[in-house]
């Protein structure tokens, strides 16, 4: 079972891919650590990674495609992986798909986390605000300008992949503004759906409209 998680900065993507990784015995796979990976081992892949780098250039899509194919062969994901901060262009989405239906391990899923930008805002502000009246350290580029830069970002480059799968029929949203714990009752059932579970139809969150 291969899913996406999708959602901005906030969103609590890593916290539940977290929380599916123990549930399925998935492998959360994140492209900047493979990267770092292949260039530590002095693979082939990472030394091609190494060159590109080296000359300030981004790593080719087909770089990255190039690893996610061999990772996924490797034991540790037999089960299926969660992919993090990949695809992030729809071109990177396209790619993605081919390569993984060639290996016949097509997406089983993608599930967009949904929030209100103006209430991530909020609670960050409150909990710097607490912080510092308790006379904890607050990091330097934990503040309201860098989180708004950061959700940005995330509007102009990421955030246009979710029409694509909306397109496919592949793209279901969860209220990531609700608790953990209901944030992934809400995965799991989409992801029961998947599987023929007849209690779908009732599934708070389901497929985007």
């Amino acid at each position: 079972m291969n899913l996406i998680i999708l959602g901005p900065p906030g969103a609590g993507k890593g916290t539940q891919a977290k929380k599916l990784e123990e549930k399925h015995g998935l492998k959360q796979l994140s492209t900047g650590e493979m990267l770092r990976a292949e260039v530590a081992a002095g693979t082939e892949l990472g030394q091609k990674a190494k060159e590109t780098m080296d000359r300030g250039d981004l790593v080719s899509d087909n770089i990255i495609i190039e690893m996610i194919a061999h990772c996924i062969e490797q034991p540790d994901c037999a089960n299926g992986v969660i992919f993090d901060g990949f695809p992030r262009t729809v071109a990177q989405a396209e790619a993605l798909d081919d390569m993984l239906l060639e290996k016949g391990k097509p997406l089983a899923a993608v599930i967009e986390l949904t929030v209100d930008e103006e209430e991530l805002v909020n609670r960050l502000n409150t909990r710097i605000r607490d912080m510092t009246e308790a006379g904890q350290a607050v990091r330097s580029d934990d503040n309201e300008e860098i989180l708004r830069n950061r959700l940005q970002v995330y509007r102009d480059l990421t955030a246009p992949i979710v029409p694509y799968y909306k397109t496919k029929g592949m793209l279901s949203a969860v209220n990531g503004m609700q608790s953990i714990e209901d944030v992934e009752a809400a995965i799991n059932a989409l992801l029961d759906c998947d599987n023929g579970d007849r209690g779908c139809q009732s599934v708070s969150g389901g497929p985007s409209q």
